[in-house]
């Protein structure tokens, strides 16, 4: 993705993006959350306070769905 993608779904200016690559700034809270919606990550990572680097969105699945991806989460785990 350019720099000029990332502006023009975040709705700001090529070179606020080009800022924050450089270090000479940094994003607003509100850009961070869409950043990480974006690019399917967390802000945690995002912002460094956390290795954790994806998350699953199960908001749309069905209570059983859902204790699917967990058990299957908690298995995995184990097994580790």
């Amino acid at each position: 993705m350019t720099q000029v993608d990332l502006a023009n779904r975040l709705g700001i200016s090529r070179s606020a993006v080009n800022a924050w690559e450089m270090g000479i700034s940094k994003p607003h809270i509100n850009n961070i959350i869409e950043l990480a919606k974006i690019f399917y990550v967390t802000t945690d990572y995002l912002l460094m306070v956390d290795d954790a680097k994806h998350f699953i969105d199960i908001t749309d699945l069905s209570d059983k769905e859902k204790k699917v991806i967990i058990d299957l989460a908690a298995a995995l785990r184990d097994k580790n």
